[in-house]
């Protein structure tokens, strides 16, 4: 018998399975956390659950376009109104009585002649702004577990030095972000389109500055787009609200142009 432990503890030794060592971490799976973590910031930095849950949202301000990166002659009063996922509502001129709708990814105009199904370009360049939105991103990419979050590092945005993190889908389009170093407020968001009848590329960009607590919400009170690196448009805020009690019919067209003065 004193032969036989010996032996039976040896023979277990070689046949148990020895705990394989824990594999370090690649690069790529420490690049994306550290481009969640950026994001994650961001996120806190807008307004944490404020900015996540808000209800609706109603901007005014002073619009202005460009042509070439020349101004248009004068600006013009703009009333947004946006509830997530996809009701969007555009009111222009002194007497609001030019409205754009966007609800359910369908477009409408409304004006004193009626409604009328707004341009089919028109609507297409609203979706991919929607599509590639930051709140998009955030909201819809980021819980995808297909998505790819890339951290490019720092970069200058708007005489800042900002971080760089670019999103990839997995119908592989993609949005960038850039955001403050210090304050983690985003300042530009960037994503290409390739257009469907000259196949070039395009680039569409926005860029974010004056932010000022609104509920406690971070807002950004100067909106500038940009095509093709282009200055396109500005909107200069002057109020915002958030979580209002909108009326029930707010978002129907029909009901809008039966109130406009025909």
């Amino acid at each position: 018998m004193r032969g036989v432990l010996p032996w039976f503890m040896a023979t277990l030794l070689m046949v148990a399975p020895v705990a394989a060592p824990p594999q370090a971490e690649s690069a790529a799976d420490k690049n994306a956390k550290q481009a969640r973590a950026a994001l994650d910031a961001m996120v806190q930095a807008l307004g944490g659950d404020a900015w996540l849950n808000m209800k609706n949202q109603m901007t005014e301000g002073q619009f202005a376009s460009f042509y070439h990166g020349a101004p248009n002659l004068g600006t013009m009063k703009a009333f947004e109104f946006h509830e997530w996922p996809d009701h969007d509502r555009v009111e222009v001129t002194k007497h609001r009585d030019v409205i754009e709708f966007y609800v359910d990814r369908a477009g409408w105009e409304v004006t004193f002649r009626g409604k009328t199904r707004m341009e089919q370009d028109l609507l297409d360049d609203y979706l991919r702004r929607h599509d590639h939105s930051i709140e998009t991103a955030v909201k819809v990419w980021m819980k995808d577990p297909a998505t790819i979050l890339v951290y490019e590092g720092e970069h200058m945005s708007e005489r800042h030095m900002a971080e760089q993190v670019t999103l990839i889908s997995a119908q592989n389009e993609s949005v960038t972000i850039l955001m403050d170093v210090q304050t983690h407020l985003p300042l530009r968001r960037i994503f290409e389109w390739r257009d469907p009848t000259y196949h070039d590329k395009n680039t569409d960009a926005e860029e974010y500055d004056n932010y000022h607590p609104v509920d406690g919400i971070l807002t950004p009170y100067s909106i500038t787009r940009f095509k093709n690196d282009e200055m396109f448009s500005q909107f200069y805020v002057t109020k915002v609200t958030y979580n209002q009690q909108l009326p029930p019919d707010f978002w129907d067209p029909d009901v809008a142009s039966k109130r406009i003065k025909k």
